[in-house]
């Protein structure tokens, strides 16, 4: 697992029996993310996919769209005054013409695992205009039964999680299901970013035919992050915010929230799950 996971020790409690054991916790380090050698922000997040994480953040913010907006992303050599390489400093380079933000200290911000982007200025400066509407022609059309089943698949397929109990995921699945692919991070909005940053540099955005699934709430910058790639539906285990469910009705974004078992509530966009289907069988 590399410097995905480390070793502690701890004192274990158990039935009053006190016992001395290692443990095993996931690792949490911060990332900063340049962008043509200026720092733009710092996250918190799991180590591993660091070049996908950056991509994917920049795909959020605007920068990014297509694979062709990308020249390369790099580690910074010499990222302390030693001079040795944390491989915690990230530069993404843009392709020529690409038109980049002014950072400015307004843009210049920190972000943590828990709650993705802080700092802004504004809502309407987090509400970026993507150049990937959710538009997904004919329309992607899931069934309740098909949801049900995403948050176990997801859980299966953390593996890390199983060592250590402290990570969120966030998986791609077709429109039968399939799984596409599944990121783990200590911040859920590090683990989309990594899944958008991963299929800008395959060349797959716009995700149109795609159902987003995370393991934890869907929060107002996991809508944006879907929104951002084109996913057309959002699936959490947990509660969406308000300005989550204002965004997916804006934008036509499909939010499911409270995905458990065969209980879910569709906060926007049910014109693409099976209700009238669900409806007949119940």
């Amino acid at each position: 697992m590399g410097r995905v996971t480390e070793r502690r020790k701890v004192v274990r409690i158990r039935d009053g029996v006190v016992s001395s054991r290692p443990d095993t916790l996931v690792t949490e380090e911060p990332l900063e993310v340049r962008l043509n050698g200026k720092p733009l922000a710092i996250t918190m997040r799991t180590p591993g996919d660091d070049f996908a994480l950056a991509v994917g953040f920049l795909v959020s913010e605007g920068v990014l769209a297509t694979a062709s907006d990308l020249r390369n992303v790099v580690y910074c050599a010499g990222a302390t005054a030693e001079g040795t390489n944390t491989y915690n400093v990230v530069d993404v380079q843009t392709a020529p013409g690409v038109r980049t933000p002014d950072i400015t200290l307004e843009r210049n911000v920190y972000t943590t695992s828990s709650c993705g982007l802080c700092g802004k200025a504004s809502l309407d400066a987090v509400r970026t205009t993507t150049r990937h509407p959710v538009a997904d022609s004919p329309p992607l059309r899931v069934t309740p039964e098909l949801l049900s089943s995403l948050p176990d698949r997801l859980r299966a397929a953390q593996r890390v999680f199983d060592r250590t109990g402290g990570l969120h995921a966030a998986a791609l699945f077709d429109e039968d299901g399939e799984l596409l692919d599944v990121r783990e991070d200590v911040g859920r909005h590090n683990a989309v970013d990594k899944l958008v940053g991963r299929a800008l540099q395959g060349g797959d955005l716009p995700l149109s035919r795609t159902v987003l699934m995370v393991s934890g709430r869907a929060s107002f910058e996991l809508a944006q992050k879907a929104v951002m790639a084109g996913i057309p539906l959002l699936a959490a285990v947990s509660a969406p915010s308000s300005l989550a469910v204002d965004l997916a009705a804006e934008t036509g974004l499909t939010l499911v929230g409270f995905l458990r078992g065969s209980s879910m509530n569709v906060y926007a966009g049910e014109d693409r799950v099976a209700l009238r289907a669900a409806a007949a069988q119940g």
